[in-house]
């Protein structure tokens, strides 16, 4: 685990929901379309099994993306997230909504970004994350940064952050052994 401060730690122990962009930090950000139009994603393993592990810690997961994808409502399908906000460019709406929704205050909230589209929500919630080749602005915005670039693990990274500040990864990696 990376060094924490005292106030990150603090942060990261109040967390019930973690709220992820798509386009560069589930996947690297690049947009892969056939001659058709047809659109391409390419998501790591890593963070699909850690959004499944901190599910199951207690932390809930939802994702709240500018653009539209048929591929991202299925990944999120298989990983068990409900909360699937897409073609939301004004995020602050769908962000509200989900604290509505759950019934939790902005305090209880992490949420990753890599770029500007981010910091509606990046400034309101509790936990800011940026990922490794996150926009500098994000970055100046962020209360930590993965070492992990995003669509290749950053997510995986922060959720077993999550999971070590709240003491659920170690009986979580006891299961496996």
């Amino acid at each position: 685990m990376q060094d924490l401060t005292q106030d990150q730690f603090d942060k990261i122990k109040r967390l019930k929901l973690l709220i992820l962009d798509v386009d560069g930090v589930l996947t690297d950000g690049r947009l892969f379309f056939d001659d058709h139009g047809k659109e391409y994603k390419c998501f790591h393993a890593r963070d699909g099994h850690g959004i499944k592990l901190l599910r199951q810690s207690g932390v809930d997961v939802a994702v709240i993306s500018g653009r539209k994808s048929n591929s991202v409502a299925i990944r999120m399908q298989n990983l068990g997230v409900e909360h699937v906000y897409q073609g939301h460019e004004n995020k602050r709406a769908a962000f509200a909504e989900i604290l509505k929704s759950l019934g939790l205050n902005a305090e209880q909230v992490a949420h990753v970004g890599d770029d500007v589209l981010d910091l509606p929500i990046m400034v309101q919630a509790g936990f800011a994350v940026a990922v490794a080749d996150a926009h500098f602005a994000v970055k100046r915005y962020a209360d930590w940064c993965t070492q992990t670039p995003g669509g290749l693990g950053a997510v995986r990274e922060i959720c077993d952050l999550i999971m070590q500040v709240q003491g659920s990864f170690e009986p979580m990696l006891q299961t496996y052994l």
